[in-house]
């Protein structure tokens, strides 16, 4: 494992804040929790910078006095906190180890500024959207939304030369061709639709690349690039089209880590590798094929596959069928919801019970009022797999209860 990398992990642990061990958390505890790093700091600042929808206030920690700006947001999306702890953590190890060699070097050459929860409402909901229901990720370009608002008039004032995009994306993605889960997926946005690439945009691969050497021997072979599509309602493209080299980091899955907390080490690691790159300068050495040759976010697979069952159902006849299931939370495994049902042996899904010889009892949720089945696409699953036609003797239970 790199120096830096062990040395980063290792600082982790103790810069780690508690309070963070769910990934569900409100906007009220998150700054509680914060409020007595930074009012024990020096050298860190917060400041309110707009508030949302429903009132909520929206935050920004800002740190250093060099040339450098580096403007960092996370929570967009309120149901996607991984960035947000992590940002957690580095505010804390800036606070608590003024001394430390990285965040001297940090302090003299960047001007930093994290905004930590840009989404609060949904955040309160762990909802992607915002209080009226917009997502803040496609309101760049029209600026309707409070929250969409505040990170422009941030960028306008400090005009980052360099943009920290952080968000979650789908457990269900796999590593280009493979059947590896993506933990981590990076991108240097496009900045317009056109083709050649910007020397803006390929420092923000030089630096992507810096990030995937940090991070690659914390999540080996899991580490993707995310969708190129230029997208003239994101900030992540916007922010380059508006002057920053900006740097997508995307949290996946992780196994066993139905919270994301390996995956927020990862991403303090690989933030805090990028930006000691951008203070001393080493991203302009890093070889462009480290971008280049990431694998590609590849297919998604669905959660759940019941395979070769007999599906006994209200209303209808037994019959031999696959059940694919999809969950609300695939990392949680709830809020099951029934995909497809019938041949699916050509289906893919990150678990298949193999259900041969034994039966799918599908419970009253899915009768309908006048006694039908009501089991197709779109219900939600309660389902048990049974050794039993009654469902009486229970191997697997999906759904309530």
């Amino acid at each position: 494992m790199p120096k830096l990398t062990t040395e980063l992990r290792a600082l982790h642990d103790i810069a780690r804040v508690s309070g963070l061990d769910q990934r569900r958390f409100g906007p009220e505890a998150y700054w509680t929790i914060l409020e007595p790093i930074l009012d024990g700091s020096t050298t860190l600042a917060c400041e309110r910078v707009g508030e949302s929808a429903e009132g909520r206030p929206l935050q920004m920690v800002s740190f250093g006095k060099g040339e450098v700006g580096v403007l960092a947001w996370s929570q967009m999306h309120g149901d996607e906190s991984t960035a947000t702890m992590a940002l957690a953590d580095t505010i804390s190890f800036l606070a608590q180890h003024p001394e430390h060699v990285l965040v001297r070097a940090l302090c003299r050459h960047l001007s930093l500024h994290f905004v930590p929860m840009l989404n609060p409402d949904g955040a309160a909901r762990f909802q992607r959207h915002n209080a009226a229901g917009v997502d803040v990720n496609r309101d760049a370009r029209r600026l309707a939304t409070p929250e969409g608002r505040a990170l422009k008039s941030v960028h306008d004032r400090i005009r980052p030369a360099f943009g920290f995009n952080l968000h979650d994306q789908s457990p269900r993605f796999r590593v280009g061709d493979s059947g590896r889960m993506a933990a981590i997926a990076l991108l240097a946005p496009a900045y317009s639709d056109k083709p050649e690439v910007s020397e803006r945009q390929r420092t923000a691969m030089r630096v992507c690349g810096v990030v995937r050497r940090a991070i690659e021997p914390l999540v080996g072979g899991h580490v993707t690039r995310y969708d190129d599509a230029f997208n003239p309602r994101a900030f992540g493209d916007l922010m380059g089209t508006w002057g920053a080299s900006t740097i997508l980091i995307e949290s996946g899955g992780w196994p066993d880590d139905p919270d994301k907390q390996h995956l927020r080490m990862v991403n303090f690691v690989g933030i805090l590798s990028a930006l000691g790159s951008i203070a001393d300068g080493s991203y302009e050495q890093a070889d462009l094929a480290l971008y280049d040759g990431l694998p590609p976010n590849g297919r998604m697979v669905s959660d759940l596959l019941l395979a070769g069952g007999t599906l006994i159902a209200p209303g209808v006849s037994p019959m031999v069928a696959d059940v694919l299931i999809e969950y609300d939370d695939p990392l949680t495994r709830s809020g099951p919801t029934i995909v497809e049902v019938g041949d699916l042996a050509d289906r893919e899904a990150h678990e298949t019970v193999a259900a041969d010889g034994l039966f799918v009892v599908a419970g009253e949720g899915h009768r309908a009022p006048d006694g039908s089945a009501r089991i197709g696409p779109g219900a939600p699953a309660d389902l048990v797999v049974a050794r039993d036609p009654a469902g009486k003797v229970v191997v697997r239970r999906i759904g309530p209860g």
